[in-house]
């Protein structure tokens, strides 16, 4: 079976609806058939696009939400591990309304098309679906994240998300008749950061050495991603770049179809099956590996992925390009089918309340608790906290903060409120430039906590948009230049930290909490409760800004002793489930 065999495959699968236009007049026609040629105006691929991202920005696939909801049912689940699943699940249903999005990264656009050749647009396609994704992201308040270069170091924020990443193939007609077919994905720059690419050999190819490389690189993928994961691997390909395409792919359950491998295979047989394989057993030895890294669903566990995939390629003989990817929590995909019978999205679920509902268990509590919250019989606060929750103010001075927070151990759980400084990446270099030039940094710097994040727009009505952590990591540069001025002392992320921020905290006695990743129409609707900009405006969603957060929920991952709670001695090796 070759890729469009198995992409045919995934389409029939999917359970799709009519593309809904309103009451309004069209300004397009729909699709006709003329001449043998399906004809398809330019700006109904526009009004698609635009329709496609508003879908995955608030809505999420039914079989994703059911995963996560029987994850919850695992007797062996840790109490971190439910408690960051019970937020994601209660975070589809504040996203479902159609306000704050799923996440605060709403990614970047990317659009991928498989074009019959007896389709007709007479426009440039990529162009008008670039259209589509920027109203889809002005309208809908979407956060902007692509920024232009000035030169090779200086930047600008487009302000619009574009540049879309757009790839269309032109493909035989089918027998069913001519077709327009499209992938679109919102991937954000945490989960995009954890595709890794290796050039390794066929030395790789047996059992010992690749059940080693497979534990150091499920390892290293941490959980600043937002797990849990959906994970992907490809090993083999003709190249680099195919390799990191069939990746892709794999990574929104696209190539879900290709054909297995069986026990005992013959060469003509896997002649007969094609070039794109799958490896069921490879893929349950990734999640027994995922379950034993004890990483868990980000703050220590057994449920850092949902599932896995492992995809087999031909590859050249002196070549084995191997890679590792995964999709985030949020997994923003969307199938979209344009035929002589009008226009098809795929059918997310957009009332997942009644959805969880019809679940049970625990994802049926988690439904009916959100209800109550919203006709006032609830509460407002996020998720029930366990008993050995701690609770911290942070309305007091930064040395009152740091004695409070040594007294509990690493991995403890507390409870926030009051005033955080948010900033992220490209406020950090203005400081850093500051510093450089000799000049004085903003008094407000040694009065907080920093909280890395970058909220999309804030709709009407709302006290902030989506929010949510950004990766630490990313910050790690500015740990002795910030926390020997007596700056970042406390800092509030998603994910590991590199071992020089663990040594700074040790040195100036500082600390590193973790709020959940991919909670962030949550943590807006739920946690924050005032939100002004101080600094950087023209920084857009990087702008400084300060909070004010009622219980927010965090976790303490790296102490005043150094102590991590991510590093390998400390976690307890989870026994193996998915034989």
């Amino acid at each position: 079976m070759d890729i469009q065999g198995i992409i045919e495959k995934s389409f029939q699968r999917t359970q799709f609806e009519p593309l809904g236009f309103g009451e309004a007049p069209l300004p397009f026609a729909l699709p006709q058939v003329r001449y043998d040629r399906l004809e398809v105006e330019g700006a109904l691929l526009e009004y698609l696009s635009q329709e496609a991202f508003r879908s995955i920005a608030f809505y999420t696939r039914s079989s994703h939400l059911r995963l996560l909801a029987q994850r919850l049912e695992d007797p062996e689940l840790s109490e971190n591990d439910r408690l960051v699943i019970r937020a994601l699940l209660r975070n589809a249903l504040i996203a479902a309304q159609g306000k704050l999005p799923l996440c605060q990264d709403t990614g970047t656009a990317t659009i991928l098309g498989w074009k019959d050749e007896s389709v007709r647009t007479g426009a440039d396609d990529g162009a008008l679906l670039s259209r589509g994704a920027e109203r889809a992201y002005r309208e809908n308040r979407l956060r902007s994240s692509q920024t232009a270069p000035l030169s090779l170091f200086e930047e600008y924020d487009t302000k619009n998300n574009l540049p879309a990443q757009i790839h269309i193939e032109s493909v035989p007609d089918g027998p069913s008749g001519s077709r327009y077919r499209f992938l679109f994905v919102a991937k954000g720059g945490g989960s995009s950061n954890k595709t890794s690419l290796f050039q390794m050999s066929k030395a790789l190819l047996e059992t010992a050495p690749f059940e080693a490389f497979l534990m150091e690189k499920i390892e290293a993928l941490g959980t600043a991603a937002c797990p849990p994961y959906r994970l992907a691997m490809v090993v083999g390909g003709t190249s680099p770049e195919e390799n990191l395409g069939i990746l892709k792919l794999a990574t929104t359950e696209l190539l879900d179809s290709a054909p297995a491998f069986s026990p005992g295979e013959s060469e003509e047989e896997a002649r007969r099956l094609g070039w794109i394989r799958r490896d069921p057993r490879g893929e349950k030895r990734m999640m027994d590996l995922a379950v034993q890294s004890g990483l868990g669903a980000q703050f220590g566990g057994s449920a850092l992925a949902l599932d896995a995939r492992l995809i087999r390629l031909p590859r050249h003989g002196g070549s084995c390009p191997v890679s590792i990817g995964l999709s985030c929590s949020a997994h923003r995909n969307l199938l979209v089918e344009i035929n002589k019978n009008g226009v098809f999205l795929e059918k997310l679920e957009r009332n997942p309340v009644q959805f969880l509902k019809e679940l049970g268990g625990t994802a049926k509590e988690v439904a009916e608790d959100w209800e109550a919250s919203q006709t006032g019989r609830g509460k407002r606060r996020q998720i029930e906290f366990p008993r050995k929750t701690a609770t911290l103010q942070l309305d007091a001075p930064m040395e009152n903060i740091l004695i409070q927070l040594s007294q509990f151990p690493v991995g403890s759980r507390i409870s926030l409120s009051g005033p955080l400084l948010v900033a992220r990446d490209a406020a950090h270099l203005r400081w850093h430039r500051l510093i450089a030039q000799g000049k004085a940094l903003p008094d407000y710097l040694r009065q907080h906590p920093i909280y890395y994040a970058g909220p999309s727009e804030t709709p009407e009505g709302k006290v902030i948009g989506s929010f949510g952590p950004t990766t630490a990591q990313r910050m790690d540069g500015y740990a002795e230049e910030l926390m020997s001025r007596g700056i970042a002392l406390v800092t509030l992320a998603k994910g590991n930290r590199s071992p020089r921020w663990a040594e700074a905290c040790k040195k100036y006695g500082g600390f590193y909490l973790g709020t959940i990743g991919g909670a962030a129409a949550l943590i807006a609707e739920e946690n924050i409760l005032s939100s002004e900009i101080l600094e950087y405006p023209d920084l857009g969603m990087e702008a400084v800004r300060k909070i004010w957060v009622q219980d927010l929920l965090a976790f303490v991952i790296t102490d005043n002793q150094g102590r991590d709670l991510y590093a390998p001695i400390d976690r307890p090796l989870q026994r193996s489930r998915h034989r």
